[in-house]
């Protein structure tokens, strides 16, 4: 997919920054419904690192959760997302006629959410040990997820946090058993 025109661009005094993408007008209820769904509800129309500010939501939902955070929750969340989350960022993809639309950030939801599959976040030392990892691995993206990303449309959106989730997840495991 090539480069959208519904990408909107602010500029400062040393930069141009890329900011959220404008919701697909031209589109069904449904295609907007699922295009919601891919943006996070509200964080996706958040101007500045929406990425970073779903990680940070959802580690703090995770935080809140942590008695309910059992590996077998974790991971039938994680599946679930991750099938939501291809679904729904392909249709943003399409209708927003962008590859990786900045705002989509249900990877990120997904992703962090794997973090906490060995380690619940039962303090808030372990939910935000857990958002750095998954930030961390998120950023520099170490093999496979690079390649990941080039999976077919909102697969590859997917798989690559899915990776940092498992990086993420195996260091919130030797952190916490190392300062245990």
């Amino acid at each position: 997919m090539g480069q959208s025109s519904h990408r909107q661009y602010e500029r400062t005094a040393r930069h141009t920054i890329q900011v959220a993408t404008a919701f697909p007008r031209a589109a069904s209820f449904g295609e907007k419904l699922q295009h919601l769904v891919s943006i996070g509800g509200p964080i996706g129309f958040i101007p500045w690192v929406p990425a970073t500010w779903a990680s940070l939501a959802t580690a703090l939902v995770w935080f809140a959760l942590s008695r309910h955070a059992t590996p077998s929750v974790v991971a039938i969340v994680t599946a679930a997302l991750f099938i939501l989350g291809g679904i729904t960022a392909t249709t943003s993809e399409r209708v927003l006629q962008s590859e990786d639309p900045r705002n989509v950030v249900i990877d990120e939801i997904a992703g962090q959410t794997l973090t906490f599959f060995l380690v619940a976040p039962v303090d808030w030392q372990l939910a935000l040990s857990g958002f750095v990892f998954f930030r961390i691995f998120d950023v520099l993206k170490p093999f496979p997820a690079r390649r990941l990303e080039h999976l077919y449309s909102g697969w590859g959106i997917m798989a690559d946090d899915i990776m940092a989730g498992v990086y993420g997840a195996i260091a919130l495991f030797l952190l916490h058993h190392w300062v245990r």
